[in-house]
């Protein structure tokens, strides 16, 4: 599942190239996703659990593909720390196993795997 995703934001990375907005590109992602039939939901409003206790603020991923991985879109420069820390705590309070970060900032489209442990 993850490969169809890394495979549609490729094909979206070689027909824009770089520099675009970060929403740019999520929108062109949509439609691709749609061309190859994977299964997604945009900007899925998902919330947070503290102690037992349901906040009320909510996280809000940039896609939620397949029902169990989040998708979480970047167009800076380079990956950071904090990238990577954003989508594996996006994973961890969804109770999902898989996050994948791409980015679309680079010259050529950078996409990472990562892991919540205590994920489905």
């Amino acid at each position: 599942m993850s490969y169809a995703i890394i495979g549609a934001a490729m094909e979206v990375h070689n027909q824009l190239g770089c520099g675009f907005t970060e929403k740019v590109y999520q929108e062109a992602l949509a439609h691709e996703f749609q061309l190859r039939n994977i299964p997604f939901e945009r900007e899925a409003h998902m919330k947070v659990t503290y102690k037992g206790n349901t906040l009320e603020s909510e996280f809000i991923p940039d896609f939620l593909c397949y029902g169990e991985i989040i998708v979480e879109l970047k167009a800076v420069e380079e990956l950071t720390n904090l990238h990577r820390s954003q989508a594996i705590n996006y994973a961890h309070v969804s109770n999902k196993k898989v996050a994948l970060l791409i980015n679309f900032g680079a010259e050529s489209l950078e996409h990472e795997r990562l892991f919540n442990p205590q994920g489905k």
